[in-house]
């Protein structure tokens, strides 16, 4: 899986009749942009340079069609990345780093990427088999060649929150409190006033700061005799913005120290090695999130209570101090992680080369999660301090083996690949627990020996429940593959491949091959075209490619249940043991085939590129729960889990790039990029459904159903308020009364029920876009970027969570229902919970424009740099989501919620920061 070549023009500018140079990192190996004829999004160095972010992807979102990148506003947090819609409900993306898969990068440094390759397709991803199911990016690290060069970056920024909800203060408190209270029992029996509750506390400015983040890399690369070498070493440093120091808490800071090392030695002109070394050490603070907390506390509290000096304890509120929350909660995760990928490559009988990799990735995370006493909370509340312990080991290798030929027969040119490999990934956990351990301020004091009743389990199996979440597993897959590119003249293409995956997660029908074909023709280099002046390239495509995912949960243990008195014999009953939930134990491969056609142009001497698609994707026995209604007595009817799903993707992407060199000190470039996607369930086992995700007394907001797309959200439909008592009793809704929200009658039987329920939106954009600008003057760079969505809703958990006497926003106050005529939007205050049963009013417009970033730079003018020894100096400054339009009530409408039957449920979701950096590239 290792790949040698980069995203790199050779010249500024080609002429019609010169071929364009661009190269583009493939399976196993690279080809020439021209000759692709499959669908591959191409990332170089400079989109992702200079931008502050821990996660090289974050970089990328909004640069490329197709490709829908969700950045999680946790320091260190991976984004998620959805490559042409939902591929699977379960697994990620996949990266191929120097040879090595990863579905986690964060270990890795944005200054040691050369390019990357987002294959999109099936026909692209079939190479891969059974490990691109969700999508594959390849990502080439720096290689070293020539002269030594050296590089120092380095930047220092602040992160802030923006877009804070605005929530009502202690006065409009207390009025919609006593509100409340007459709307509920007609009497103002229980009203409270400020002279009871004199503060006034804003409880987001209690757990926000504004933090810094900083970043500093510096690598060496060029050659020594037959040896090229590139190394690295870097430090990023990212606070967070949850408030760290006031109590124990760790805050949610993240820090990265990281080291690379490439290197290639040709002992002869036939046989060259390798070795690519990654390291890193990583430690993240996980502080408990006090957002949604924060968000439902009354203003009327203070942190501190005058009269003990500990937290205000809330009495009579469902709702904790979030201020105590965020500080008497202590966690971290420490890891290091050791990834090296050795390789060979032999060159014999001029045509063939047989190249040799083996990739190993180790890391072992630590993990302790400390709550002490909580002495604000009454004595029979306050429990004992707690302290959990968790080891991971993880120990992942691939090996490939692969042999190329490579001919040219005239106007013939034909490239077979042959390949195995074998990958094997491993896990395993030690759990520790214990009471009563006191914190001293080190976390040499965070000991479990120092506790008592200590629990320590050690390589739990993971159909093993003695302890929540402790788990070990092996995971194997050994394949064999092929690919064939030929193409005639360089006009007409054609790439064939197969792939045979045997997988140790399936129980039956282990093995499964996918096939891939996709063909081309360059319109431009016919006859008939030689004459033109308007296209340098015009390239037709269409590919046909077919993935399977194994990567599924596996559950062979029925849950055995002790029934007292369950067995009788004469009169007497006996304890005895009965089954007590459906298994599959015949769980298979997912499927996906897919569908693409293309087109490719360059134009005017190639300053103008066009590329633009449409694509139709099947995937097929997803692996998820489902309700097994038909089957009686089973504790787990509700969440089956089968091959219960199958959905399809289809959609359009386009991506229009131009570029313009006025002369020598001007030049500007513009892009834009978009694609639309529609997401439909085709079928369900059984004919059947799935209401899962958040829920609220027993009301489920998500259900997985044909017809719907992945995640929809499911409820009642609300078709104004009541605005009268005799129009509630006239409705057929069971208890309304004036102010409440009236629910549409879908059924039209005159009854407001369950068989009301409809279908609100659904998380998937229907369309995603970005686009940009960037202009060189002189010694001057400035650069823009726009990213967005439409089409998608956010079900507003945050804001739906009201049992009693939580707080309101300012949006509530201003347009709730006091009286008729006064809203049709907004119901009456009120804690009844038929408010708060899933319904429309919660499912808000997820539609957004972000400037993603913008960035001024300054290059030292070249006979300034040659009079200071250097070759180059540019220093620069950065915004990075300085601004965002959107109409939803909430944070930011990026939901970043790794579970993708959850995606648009906004419950406590870390917020979206704008970061303002000022950095410096030098180079010596």
């Amino acid at each position: 899986m290792n790949v040698n070549a980069q995203v790199t023009p050779k010249k500024d500018s080609v002429t019609k009749e010169q071929k364009i140079e661009e190269v583009v990192l493939i399976g196993y190996g690279s080809q020439k942009k021209e000759n692709i004829t499959g669908s591959i999004g191409l990332v170089s160095a400079k989109d992702l340079a200079d931008k502050p972010n821990a996660n090289p992807i974050s970089s990328i979102q909004g640069k490329l069609a197709g490709v829908n990148i969700t950045n999680s506003g946790t320091p260190g947090g991976s984004p998620r990345v959805d490559i042409r819609g939902v591929g699977s409900l379960t697994g990620n993306t996949v990266f191929i780093v120097d040879g090595m898969i990863t579905t986690d990068i964060s270990y890795l440094s944005s200054q040691d990427i050369e390019s990357m390759s987002v294959l999109k397709d099936p026909s692209s991803l079939a190479i891969f088999g059974a490990q691109a199911a969700n999508g594959a990016i390849i990502i080439k690290t720096k290689t070293g060649k020539g002269k030594p060069v050296y590089n120092f970056n380095s930047y220092f920024g602040i992160k802030k929150v923006t877009n804070i909800p605005k929530m009502v203060n202690s006065d409009q408190y207390i009025e919609l409190y006593n509100e409340k209270l007459m709307n509920d029992n007609g009497s103002s029996v229980g009203s409270i006033s400020r002279a009871d509750y004199p503060a006034d506390t804003d409880w987001f400015k209690e757990i926000f700061r504004t933090s810094i983040i900083n970043s500093n890399d510096f690598s060496a690369t060029g050659s020594w005799k037959k040896l090229n070498y590139y190394a690295s070493v870097g430090y990023l440093q990212d606070e967070g913005n949850l408030a760290a120091g006031q109590g124990i808490n760790s805050g949610s800071g993240f820090n990265r120290f990281n080291t690379k090392v490439n290197l290639s030695y040709k002992i002869t002109d036939n046989i060259t090695i390798g070795d690519n070394f990654s390291f890193s050490k990583m430690r993240t603070d996980v502080a408990q999130n006090p957002l949604l907390t924060a968000f439902i506390t009354p203003p009327i509290f203070s942190v501190m209570d005058s009269n003990t000096g500990d937290y205000q304890y809330f009495n009579g509120y469902s709702t904790a101090n979030p201020r105590a929350s965020l500080d008497l909660y202590r966690s971290q995760v420490r890891q290091e992680r050791l990834l090296n990928n050795i390789w060979g490559e032999l060159k014999f009988l001029k045509d063939f080369t047989f190249r040799i990799s083996y990739s190993s990735d180790n890391y072992s995370p630590s993990q302790y999660e400390y709550t002490p006493v909580k002495t604000y909370l009454p004595a029979a509340s306050q429990g004992v301090s707690s302290l959990i312990t968790r080891n991971f080991r993880n120990r992942n290798y691939v090996w490939d083996n692969t042999i190329t030929w490579k001919k040219s027969l005239g106007n013939h040119n034909l490239e077979v690949l042959a390949g195995f490999s074998r990958t094997r990934t491993t896990l395993s956990q030690d759990y520790s627990s214990a009471k009563n351990v006191h914190y001293d301020g080190t976390n040499g004091s965070l000991n479990i020996a120092n506790g008592t009743d200590i629990i320590y389990v050690s390589g739990i199996d993971r159909d093993d429940n003695v302890v929540s979440g402790v788990d070990q597993d092996q995971q194997r897959i050994q394949s064999f593959f092929g690919r064939v590119n030929y193409d005639y003249k360089g006009k007409y293409l054609l790439n064939a491949s197969i792939r045979r995956d045997a997988s140790s997660q399936i129980n039956v029908d282990r093995s499964r091959t996918f096939p891939a074909v996709s063909a081309g023709w360059v319109i431009s280099k016919e006859d008939f075209m030689s004459e033109q002046n308007v296209f340098n390239l015009l390239k037709l495509r269409a590919s046909y490619g077919e993935l399977g995912n194994p990567n599924v949960g596996r559950g062979f243990n029925q849950n055995v249940s002790i029934i007292g008195g369950g067995a009788y014999f004469g009169n007497t009953g006996y304890p005895a043991a009965t089954i007590d939930q459906f298994v599959d134990t015949n769980i298979g491969w997912e499927t996906t085939t897919g569908k693409d056609v293309g087109l490719e142009m360059a134009l005017f001497n190639n300053k103008l590129k066009i590329d633009a698609a449409y694509y139709d994707k099947d995937s097929k026995n997803i692996v998820y729960n489902v309700f097994q209604g038909t089957v009686s007595g089973a504790s787990n009817w509700n969440a089956y889990k089968t091959n219960a799903y199958s959905f399809n993707n289809k959609g359009f992407e386009v991506s229009v790039n131009y570029s313009n060199k006025i002369n020598d000190n001007i030049s500007f470039g513009v892009y834009g990029n978009f694609a639309s996607l529609k997401n439909e369930i085709t079928s369900v086992y059984g004919g059947s459904f799935l209401e899962t995700g958040a829920s609220l007394f027993g009301n489920s907001i998500v259900r997985l159903q044909e017809g719907q797309a992945v995640g929809s959200y499911y409820g009642y439909q609300v078709a104004g308020v009541f605005q009268t008592d005799a129009e509630a009793a006239a409705s057929g809704q069971s208890g309304a009364k004036a102010g409440w929200f009236k629910f549409a009658d879908q059924d039209g039987n005159g009854i407001i029920d369950s068989r009301d329920k409809t279908f609100l939106g659904s998380p998937i954009p229907k369309g995603t876009y970005g686009f940009g600008v960037n202009f060189n003057v002189y010694s001057f760079d400035i650069g823009i970027d726009f990213q967005g969505v439409f089409g998608n809703k956010i079900y507003n958990y945050n804001r739906e969570q009201r049992y009693g006497n939580e707080t309101w926003d300012l949006d509530m106050y201003n347009n709730r229902w006091h009286g008729a005529g006064t809203s049709n939007t907004n119901s009456m205050i009120t804690s009844n919970q038929s408010i708060i049963l899933p319904n429309s009013f919660y499912v808000e417009d997820g539609s957004y424009i972000r400037i993603r970033n913008i960035q001024v730079g300054y290059n030292l003018p070249k006979t300034f740099a040659k009079a200071l020894s250097i070759t180059k100096l540019r220093l620069y400054v950065s915004a990075q989501n300085p601004w965002t339009s959107f109409k939803y009530h909430g944070f930011s409408p990026e939901i970043t919620n790794t579970d993708r039957v959850q995606m648009g449920i906004d419950n406590n979701i870390y917020p979206i920061s704008a970061i303002y950096t000022f950095g410096m590239n030098l180079t010596f």
